[in-house]
Formats: structure tokens, sequence, C-alpha cells
């Protein structure tokens, strides 16, 4: 049977039936996609357990990949071969027999509180041509800061997403294909504000909540590759996009935020992957220290 046919079908089946997400379709072709390009796999007969272990010991030992990099291409790979194994293209899955490493457990990389500031100051601040790209650019900052969106959420965000009367953000379909409701605080709304105010001026009529300035059509992820890319240059701060989302849940620690309540903003289908801030911010951590009940009667 043709590999690559079998490869768009399976893509079809995932979208289709497992309702996967676009990006993780994406990831489906291309994995199984340079499996196929490196192994010269041209039929489903082709693929063995001994190629598929000299992919992940040329990825290891010669393309750098970090434990978290083998896995998902593991469970890319392992998705596909089950399908195929379900539909009788394969009598057994080729991955069985090879071992997963440790994942390495490395604490999230945040921004601190003055960096978040000094962030946001010159974001507003930068000499822009026109008045909406300094709104437009805060308000993008704001809601990744203040809210903790993902990259690809913040996108699909529309304008009867953001509510800023009752104060709320409605992330649709965010990752897992879970909707969830985010809390707006005072700050960002007044952001935000200012940004709807610039883009009715200029008469914006796209649904998407940020829009290009240069067409009616939805702020793109280029765009904000390259905003990043320039705020990182002038600021001299090194952040990207996750990282704001990572700096939102530790601060949000810091103020006192509970874990639960965090996981829920965050968008977490498992309380335990949220609890990982926990160790990324010091000041929690010193907090809850300061609660042993013996601090208060010991004098040395």
């Amino acid at each position: 049977m043709d590999f690559e046919l079998l490869t768009e079908q399976f893509c079809d089946y995932a979208l289709y039936i497992r309702a996967n997400a676009k990006g993780t379709i994406k990831r489906f072709r291309q994995i199984i996609g340079w499996y196929a390009k490196t192994a010269e796999i041209k039929h489903i007969q082709d693929v063995t357990n001994q190629n598929l272990r000299q992919l992940f010991v040329s990825g290891r030992s010669e393309r750098n990949w970090k434990s978290s990099t083998f896995i998902a291409y593991y469970h890319s790979l392992s998705s596909f071969f089950k399908w195929c194994v379900k539909n009788n293209y394969l009598t057994a899955n080729p991955l069985e027999g090879i071992d997963l490493p440790r994942i390495e457990k490395k604490l999230p990389t945040k921004l601190s509180k003055m960096e978040a500031l000094k962030l946001l100051e010159i974001v507003y601040n930068y000499p822009y041509n026109n008045n909406f790209l300094r709104c437009r650019n805060h308000a993008i900052f704001s809601t990744l800061i203040f809210a903790g969106l993902r990259k690809g959420e913040l996108f699909k965000l529309t304008l009867t997403d953001v509510d800023i009367e009752n104060l709320t953000i409605f992330v649709r379909q965010g990752k897992g294909s879970k909707d969830r409701l985010i809390p707006m605080s005072f700050t960002l709304a007044q952001s935000l504000k200012r940004y709807l105010v610039e883009r009715k001026k200029l008469g914006k009529t796209c649904p998407q909540f940020f829009v290009s300035i240069n067409r009616n059509v939805g702020f793109e992820y280029s765009g904000l590759k390259r905003l990043i890319t320039k705020m990182r240059s002038v600021s001299n701060i090194k952040f990207t996009a996750h990282k704001l989302r990572h700096t939102f849940a530790t601060l949000m620690l810091e103020g006192g935020c509970d874990i639960y309540s965090l996981s829920r903003m965050m968008g977490h289908s498992n309380i335990t992957t949220t609890t990982i801030y926990l160790s990324a911010t010091a000041e929690h951590l010193r907090s809850q220290v300061s609660k042993h009940p013996l601090n208060d009667t010991i004098r040395l």
C-alpha cells in the first residue's frame, strides 16, 4: 500500500473523526513525512523496527533531539501505526520495544515583574508611525501577560469572544478542543479599550479581534514573530510568546492565586501540569514557608 496515500487517509481520520486540532494534523504530516523521506519509505511494507530505531538514534546523536522532541516523534508515529494496525495495513506496531527517554524536568522560564513592566512600557512608548500600531501591539502583549493565552488562542480570538463590559475573555476550542473563560483584569481591559477605539477609527470589520494594519484581515503568526523580534531587540529582554504565558502563571501565584483557579485559567487538563509553576516562583514558596506554626513561638 502506498505510504503517502495512507498518511493522507490517516490525517483525514485524525481531523474529521478524532477531531484533532489543525496544528496536530500539521505535526503528523511533518513527522511522518520526514520519516518517509529519511528512511526512503515508499510503501507501508517498507516500515521496519530497524529503520525506526535508526531514525531515533540519528535524531538523538546527529540532530541533538531533546527528550521532548524524541517523545513527540514517537507518539505521532505511534498514532499513525496504531491506525494502520486497526485497519489491517500492519500486523503490529513497529515501534514496540523502542524505549522512551526520561523527560528533562526544567523549570519554565519567565520574566520578572520588573521585566514584564519594562516590556509593556517599551511596547507602548515605541515610536510607531501611527497610534493604531501602538495600541494594538500593547493590547497583544497585555493579553499574553495578563491572561496567559497561547499563541494559537490569541489569533483565534474574535470580537464576540472579548467582553470588556463583563471583564471576561472566552477562549474558543483551546488546546485539547476545550472552551474556557478567563477573567479580565482592569489593567488589561483599559489596554483593549484603547485598541478597539483605534481599530474603529480605521474602519476594520474583520471578525478577528487583532487585525492587520494594512489589510482587513486577522493578525498573523508572521506578524507576531516580527513584532517579538523587534521588541526583543529594543528592550534587550529575551522572551517568546510562550515565555509570557509562563510569566502570567508565576506572577499570578506570587500574587496569591490558588493553584486550582490558575489551572482553570491556563486551560490545563491536569492540575499536575500547573504545579510546576509552584517551583518556578521563589516568592510563592517563601510566602508558604512563613506559615510554619513555630515561626512565631521560638525566640533564640
